[in-house]
């Protein structure tokens, strides 16, 4: 464990540069006393490390010092070649770059490891994008990339799904995410952080102007909580549902695990031994929809509405094939 330590500590000062012994202790997750041992046991092994004094001192490498060794286990090499997506490098310009990474991270590899990861490449692919997913165009990905690396401001001609439904946008793009093979924009125009997909960007032009992040943004954080509040606003109402046995085995297949999960938690069997539950819904119009998957196996007791909208689709239905 003291060898794996040594080596993160060293790889530490070198990527981040300067850092103070609490800092080197808050990193490793051990106390300070601990890191002051393991200084001098690098500086032992000759390894060009010294200390200043003073509030804006710390420990730091000998300028020019660079160690060759990467201290990845035979998991770690695995994961960082399952982990490399081809497709989204490329679509970010980025796709040789990742190529040559790969190579040289392969090199730099003991021979057991670089087995290991070749190994991992032949039989593991990473496809990102749904079954269903129309392969959007981006066109404009790698000139939203490069502002959003080199913090410049863009204006965009976006189309939208309300009228008008394009318009022009100043934005400050604070940073990229791929979600289910589609690229989103996290920027800012002259407020709060919004949402944008990158394929709805008809025009754009890099400005001439540099921004900063507000303080403390935090991209996956900023997203994880827009995954929240869209489940929070997704299900806004419920319906009283009647499932088959078979259609019990269908609803997770079919609508979804939210639907599936209220089922297991709420269904009640009948005299007849169909289940009884209350599910969630988005709105009238989808549930009439989605519901409409199951066919005969399932039967909507509340909303009459719902109930309603689902009984003149089934007339309808049989009068035309009549």
């Amino acid at each position: 464990m003291r060898a794996d330590r040594l080596i993160s500590l060293l790889l530490l000062l070198q990527t981040r540069g300067r850092m103070t012994a609490q800092q080197l202790a808050e990193e490793l997750e051990v106390s300070v006393r601990t890191v002051y041992r393991d200084v001098e046991a690098l500086g032992t092994a000759g390894i060009p490390l010294f200390g200043e004094a003073g509030h804006a001192g710390g420990y730091r490498l000998l300028d020019g010092y660079r160690t060759r060794l990467t201290g990845l286990t035979a998991d770690e090499a695995q994961a960082a070649f399952l982990a490399a997506l081809p497709g989204p490098a490329a679509e970010l310009g980025l796709g040789e770059v990742l190529a040559a990474a790969q190579l040289k991270l392969r090199a730099a590899l003991p021979a057991e490891l670089r087995e290991r990861a070749g190994r991992i490449q032949e039989r593991f692919l990473l496809d990102a994008p749904g079954w269903y997913g129309n392969g959007d165009e981006t066109p404009h990905l790698p000139a939203v990339a490069a502002a959003v690396w080199g913090r410049r401001v863009i204006s965009v001609r976006y189309r939208r799904w309300t009228a008008p439904e394009e318009v022009e946008r100043r934005l400050e793009p604070y940073g990229l995410v791929l979600k289910a093979g589609r690229w989103y924009l996290v920027a800012a125009s002259g407020g709060d952080p919004r949402t944008y997909r990158v394929d709805k960007i008809l025009e754009l032009r890099l400005l001439d102007e540099e921004f900063s992040a507000p303080p403390g943004f935090d991209l996956v954080a900023h997203w994880q909580a827009q995954l929240s509040d869209f489940h929070a606003r997704l299900h806004t109402g419920e319906a009283v549902v009647r499932l088959s046995p078979r259609g019990v085995g269908r609803v997770r297949e079919q609508l979804g695990h939210a639907v599936a999960d209220a089922v297991a938690t709420t269904g009640a069997l009948d005299a007849d031994g169909w289940t009884v539950a209350t599910v969630p819904i988005e709105s009238i119009d989808h549930a009439h929809g989605e519901f409409l998957k199951l066919g005969t196996d399932l039967e909507v007791r509340q909303p009459q509405s719902l109930r309603a909208r689902i009984a003149t689709t089934v007339r309808t239905l049989a009068a035309r094939y009549a």
